[in-house]
């Protein structure tokens, strides 16, 4: 997926991926996460999330990373927030209250630029990139946040079904993915409602991935 497939998305209104409500995998398990009240979350390619409206209210700081600044001008606008922006190397950054969104390319995002996060909640990032991208993405986020606890929402379906994105990423290369830090548990897999885009049979599922080591998860 090139940078230009999802600007042309938002500039052509094709985001059926946008959802109409927090999800619910996020509202149920969340609290796994055991976060600090007011903690910094960490959205990776975020768009303009309801997810981000229940963090908000939840009490949390968000910090997300979008490509399109169309989306991210649509997030600020709907939480009736009135951004501050700068450049910050090669990403503008916008910023209100207790919401930061780096607008650019999730790569060009740095440890020091991203500063300590409690945990990374992804539910739209990982299902958006091909195979080819996975390892480098999944590898790039626990770089730059000091493999902080992840929940992790994906999709599990046949993917000669269906072309994605969203893009199959089963238990097997959650693993291959994530076991050298992160010890991952499945917490829900439930069907999809009428299947994934109303085309094929799908599951949804929540996965918590603790840093090895990390006795308190």
């Amino acid at each position: 997926m090139t940078p230009e497939f999802w600007q042309e998305r938002w500039q052509k209104r094709e985001i059926a991926f946008h959802q109409a409500a927090a999800n619910p995998l996020l509202v149920s398990w969340f609290n796994q996460l055991a976060l600090a009240p007011g903690a910094t979350v960490f959205l990776p390619l975020c768009g303009k999330s309801l997810d981000i409206h229940w963090l908000l209210a939840q009490g949390y700081r968000v910090l997300g990373a979008e490509l399109s600044d169309i989306a991210v001008q649509e997030l600020f606008a709907e939480l009736g927030l009135t951004p501050s922006v700068s450049c910050v190397g090669n990403l503008q950054l916008y910023q209100a209250d207790k919401l930061q969104v780096y607008v650019g390319d999730i790569f060009e995002l740095s440890e020091s630029l991203l500063g300590p996060v409690a945990a990374i909640y992804d539910r739209a990032a990982l299902v958006a990139l091909p195979e080819v991208m996975r390892q480098r993405y999944a590898q790039h986020l626990i770089t730059i946040s000091q493999a902080a606890p992840q929940l992790i929402i994906c999709f599990e379906y046949d993917q000669a079904q269906l072309p994605g994105p969203p893009f199959s990423v089963d238990s097997l290369e959650m693993h291959k993915l994530y076991r050298s830090v992160y010890t991952l548990h499945c917490l829900e897999k439930c069907e999809v409602p009428g299947g994934l885009k109303r085309k094929c049979q799908a599951s949804e599922l929540a996965w918590l991935l603790a840093p090895i080591g990390d006795e308190t998860r």
